[in-house]
């Protein structure tokens, strides 16, 4: 293609992403916060990095980022070494991030203002979903916009859909998170039952899961749970900060979400624990301990 494109932020999910990008033939600008972790890019799939977001963007038709939260968004999207001080007019800023759909309002007025697209993009699919090219991307922006990301954005995806006007990307993840909050807890309570009442739970697992109770996080996550291994995945830390944003949407609409409220509390607790990096299905490792309290076996 040898289109240039820019991309903000080397995490877990951006690294992949970027990598996708710069396969399919792309020119790729990679900018991190933590310089090594550009470096390390450009070594592993070419392509180039900058010092500053305004650096990387240079050229480049589109932008993608994806950082931690909406402060971080904001530094590298605005000020003199922020991403639209560098961009033209024309260019289209995706942002990949889980954020608020209130700065995603208030960074697409500023790009507006500078006469550059603006498209929020929160992706699902994990750090696997991200390695492997099948992220679903919920996107909102103007439809125009829109079809002229599209094919880039399916570098890295397996579904792509235009939700509604900007905001309404965020506003889909946020239903996504509410999901997969119930479901983690719904599997750690079903595999603690199980044990607790001597079942095998690999077994359980194996006849559930070919019925009404089958999901992804039941697929991907039940085995590592029972095995107790959750140093992996996406953290309890990242997890608590999409609650709280889905929690805060929630309390402005009028929307009510009380088991959401309530898995964000287990979190916390499993934060308590030491677990604020360990992957979301640590929520069995919180009824396990308390079992323990309890004076359960």
């Amino acid at each position: 293609m040898g289109e240039k494109v820019a991309f903000l932020g080397l995490g877990v999910m951006g690294y992949p992403m970027a990598g996708h990008l710069q396969k399919a033939g792309f020119e790729v600008t990679v900018y991190n916060r933590t310089a090594k972790k550009s470096a390390a890019w450009v070594k592993q799939h070419g392509g180039k990095k900058a010092a500053t977001p305004a650096e990387a963007v240079r050229g480049a038709r589109f932008v993608m980022a994806c950082v931690g939260n909406d402060d971080d968004l904001r530094s590298v999207v605005l000020g003199p070494d922020g991403a639209l001080a560098g961009m033209a007019k024309g260019c289209c800023f995706v942002d990949h991030t889980t954020a608020s759909a209130g700065v995603a309002r208030e960074l697409a007025a500023a790009a507006e203002a500078k006469g550059i697209d603006f498209l929020d993009a929160p992706v699902s699919g994990g750090q696997a979903g991200a390695e492997n090219g099948k992220l679903t991307i919920m996107v909102g922006g103007k439809p125009a916009v829109y079809k002229r990301a599209e094919a880039v954005l399916q570098t890295y995806a397996r579904m792509v859909q235009l939700m509604g006007p900007v905001g309404a990307g965020q506003l889909t993840k946020m239903v996504n998170q509410i999901c997969i909050a119930g479901l983690v807890q719904g599997l750690a309570e079903g595999l603690h039952f199980a044990r607790a009442v001597g079942l095998d739970a690999r077994k359980a697992v194996d006849v559930i899961s070919k019925g009404a109770a089958q999901s992804w996080q039941m697929d991907n996550r039940a085995a590592t749970m029972i095995d107790g291994k959750f140093d992996f995945g996406f953290a309890v830390d990242w997890m608590r900060k999409d609650l709280g944003i889905v929690l805060a949407q929630a309390r402005s609409a009028g929307a009510t979400v009380p088991v959401t409220a309530l898995v964000d509390q287990f979190y916390a607790e499993v934060q308590q624990m030491g677990g604020g990096r360990w992957d979301t299905s640590s929520l069995l490792a919180r009824l396990e301990a308390d079992k323990k309290k309890r004076g359960g076996k």
